[in-house]
């Protein structure tokens, strides 16, 4: 892509709304909820994954699976963030890099096994990429609400 965004039409928007609802629901379905048949359906998810408009995942709830500390982590860059935001996309246990303003110029979500292991990973590993100045760790207690149904508003 050259750097402009995709356009999304009203039906594509109403595909989104359904797989956000469901993500296995059947393009037939789908098809029969926006007026399009199921091979239009197909097409159109193909399109709006290939153009990185969305993706189908499964979300889990990390404590089920061995995760047992999550937290978000203000990062204060000096200089560009650029290169400090593509190194902590790199990290595995980074479950997502968000370029702000305001008090951190970046923020990242962590998942981790444990207290020791998110320690070695901001102590040992994002301390010491080049440019960052500091960081401040907001540990997780409870998560209240998770949502990804949002709409295409």
């Amino acid at each position: 892509m050259n750097g402009a965004r995709p356009s999304v039409d009203a039906v594509s928007k109403a595909i989104i709304e359904q797989l956000q609802e469901d993500g296995r629901r059947p393009y037939a379905a789908i098809g029969k909820a926006v007026g399009l048949s199921e091979a239009a359906v197909r097409q159109r998810v193909q399109k709006l994954l290939d153009q990185g408009v969305m993706q189908i995942v499964a979300v889990t709830d990390p404590l089920t699976i061995g995760f047992r500390r999550q937290a978000m982590v203000g990062i204060t860059v000096d200089g560009d963030v650029e290169p400090v935001a593509a190194a902590l996309a790199g990290l595995d246990e980074v479950e997502y890099v968000v370029v702000t303003a305001g008090s951190f110029d970046l923020l990242a979500e962590i998942v981790a096994e444990d207290d020791d292991h998110l320690l070695e990973l901001i102590n040992k590993r994002i301390r010491a990429l080049p440019g960052v100045r500091s960081t401040e760790s907001f540990v997780y207690l409870g998560l209240r609400k998770q949502t990804y149904s949002w709409g295409t508003r």
